[in-house]
């Protein structure tokens, strides 16, 4: 978000949208609660809380979804998703699209950068080729990998000018596709397709860590930025929309602890509590459930494990589906989550599914012993050691992780061991497969189950952390991107993520809801069906 890995976002029990799929986007629901209502008359102060330090404010390094909760607040891209979920004209004023959907020519306003600059062509051209750039090291290239030679690029194959994107002058971008791509123009409100300001980016080494030197194109701009402790974001008055911009600021506080958060929101110090910066504690969901209070949408997102698959014992794929199999998930949503989520038998979520059936039984525990039994013949061993289970910093991660713990304990007779990180020192250590079992999440970056199946393509280079990786499965995912009948790219589809199914690199546990409380007075937020949030129209009445 969300892509990539999501940060406390993709916390169990964060806020969400409500029909999923980008067409299904809508503004938050009215139903709220007077707590937050104490704010005085006078600017217009939206105060949230961010549960984690976004890692960046780099479009070009962004992989989480709280630093794409920043970026989509701080940049604007080509398109931007609506108040309707569906992609429009923002930056680029105008779009011709050739016969064969190859050549897509963006004509853009006019519009400035938040330290006064003109935003022109050039700055889209050389913020994609940037994030292609194997120097940068974006773990979201592959997102680029729809233009010509994109992919080339980034894995050294071909040089920067033969990417396909060219600004032809201050206001013409010129892209090339490599296959027709239905949802390109989605993809390119996404942060990763968002402009940087070259002579910002090549004078100021850490220009995205300051709030004094980080420049965007958005609807807000960074004002403050004290690290772990708070961030402001004031409206941009260089912004070519901004008389759409109703909120002068906001105000976000950085509590890690989700019981505080929503003590803060019940005293009046905050407007909005849970998703899509933080989450709702576990505890009290019942009661909010009960009180009518919290509002549930369902998402286009689903949680689940990831495997090391090059660190015994996880490098057996029937190790890998036995513990997949044992883990009970309706117990773990009717006791712990409680938030109204569904069990995940599928990478896919069901607003997107190829697959006709479920892959698997949840809480299979005869099969997972089987699978278990076989695996460690293959693998010449009789017993398991103590195995690692890393999560980050989240109440709900920590309960979701003990009650796996148990299951598998009692299931299959095996010791494991939690582990905590903060969620920075987590990415960089998932990143480096310096993990066995690690909680995961994603969200769907546009409406096609291809950003689902996407993510376990290639070993390195993007968010896949399993280090897993299966010729098969790669040939599948090209076919898919040439097929042009819906129904046999469906099939094709289906096919791949039966083949992961049957390869387990990740386990997947459920598919996600996101809960969150807030004051009547907001309104206006967008919170679409991948998860998305955006506050350009969101108001406080």
């Amino acid at each position: 978000m969300k892509k990539s890995v999501f940060a406390a976002m993709s916390s169990i029990l964060v806020l969400s949208a409500a029909l999923a799929g980008c067409g299904g986007g809508e503004k938050a629901g009215e139903q709220g609660n007077s707590a937050g209502s104490e704010q005085t008359s006078g600017p217009k102060v939206l105060r949230m809380n961010m549960k984690s330090e976004p890692p960046t404010a780099d479009p070009g390094l962004a992989e989480d979804s709280t630093s794409g909760a920043v970026l989509r607040a701080t940049f604007d891209g080509l398109t931007r998703i609506g108040e309707d979920g569906k992609p429009h004209e923002s930056v680029a004023e105008k779009i011709d699209v050739s016969e064969d959907g190859l050549t897509y020519t963006f004509h853009l306003r006019d519009s400035k950068w938040s330290n006064g600059d003109p935003v022109t062509a050039k700055d889209f051209e050389y913020a994609w080729k940037r994030a292609l750039d194997p120097k940068l090291g974006s773990t979201y290239a592959y997102q680029l990998y729809y233009l010509k030679n994109a992919e080339e690029y980034n894995t050294g194959k071909a040089k920067a000018e033969d990417v396909g994107v060219k600004a032809t002058d201050d206001k013409t971008l010129v892209v090339t596709l490599k296959n027709p791509t239905p949802f390109f123009l989605e993809l390119t409100a996404f942060y990763t397709y968002y402009p940087v300001n070259q002579k910002v980016v090549e004078s100021t080494q850490n220009w995205a860590g300051d709030a004094k030197t980080h420049v965007g194109n958005g609807p807000f701009k960074i004002e403050t930025w004290e690290h772990k402790s708070k961030l402001i974001l004031a409206k941009n008055e260089n912004y070519w929309d901004k008389d759409a911009v109703k909120l002068d600021k906001i105000d976000f506080s950085m509590v890690e602890d989700e019981n505080t958060e929503l003590s803060m929101f019940d005293n009046g110090d905050l407007d909005w509590a849970g998703a899509p910066t933080s989450a709702l504690p576990t505890d009290a969901i019942p009661a909010l459930k009960e009180s009518g209070k919290m509002q549930t949408r369902a998402i286009a997102g689903t949680y689940l494990y990831k495997f090391n698959t090059e660190k015994p014992p996880f490098n057996n794929a029937k190790i890998r589906k036995a513990f997949a199999y044992a883990i009970d998930r309706k117990t773990i949503i009717d006791n712990v989550t409680q938030a109204n989520q569904e069990p995940a038998m599928g990478l896919v979520p069901p607003t997107m599914a190829v697959a006709t059936s479920p892959y698997f039984k949840d809480g299979d525990v005869e099969t997972a012993k089987k699978l278990l039994e076989e695996g460690m013949k293959e693998e010449g061993i009789t017993k398991l050691p103590t195995l690692t289970l890393s999560y980050n910093t989240s109440e709900g991660h920590k309960k979701i992780a003990e009650a796996i713990q148990d299951q598998w304990k009692k299931a299959l007779g095996v010791e494991v061991k939690l582990e905590n990180k903060e969620w920075k020192v987590f990415l960089d250590d998932l990143h480096q497969g310096k993990f066995q079992i690690a909680r995961s999440s994603w969200t769907g970056d546009y409406n096609d189950p291809y950003t689902f199946l996407d993510l376990f393509k290639l070993k390195k280079g993007s968010n896949n952390d399993t280090n897993w990786e299966n010729p098969k499965y790669q040939e599948l995912l090209n076919q898919s991107a040439v097929e042009k009948d819906p129904e046999k790219r469906k099939q094709i589809l289906a096919q791949a993520e039966a083949l992961l199914m049957d390869e387990m690199p990740a386990a997947p546990i459920y598919y996600y809801t996101h809960s969150y409380v807030k004051s009547d007075k907001v309104q206006g937020v967008v919170l679409d069906g991948l998860g998305f949030v955006d506050w350009k129209w969101a108001d406080i009445k």
